[in-house]
């Protein structure tokens, strides 16, 4: 499968690819590295990280609102 930028992902200023919220839920699972738009609340990522990761979250959703 060949990822579509914008679409599967996209790039920051230096280069660094991050996948979408899609792209991740059409693979199907939490990979546990702590994914920026992972559809599936780090399930898979490790304590105390996970924790942090759904507080930073919800800190940027609340801000958004």
């Amino acid at each position: 499968m060949s990822w579509i930028e914008g679409e599967d992902y996209y790039q920051d200023e230096e280069g660094m690819v991050t996948l979408t919220a899609k792209y991740l839920r059409e693979r199907g699972f939490c990979c546990g590295k702590g994914c920026l738009h992972c559809p599936y609340d780090y399930i898979r990522v490790p304590e105390p990280t996970r924790s942090y990761l759904l507080d930073e979250r919800q800190k940027n959703d609340t801000q958004n609102k």
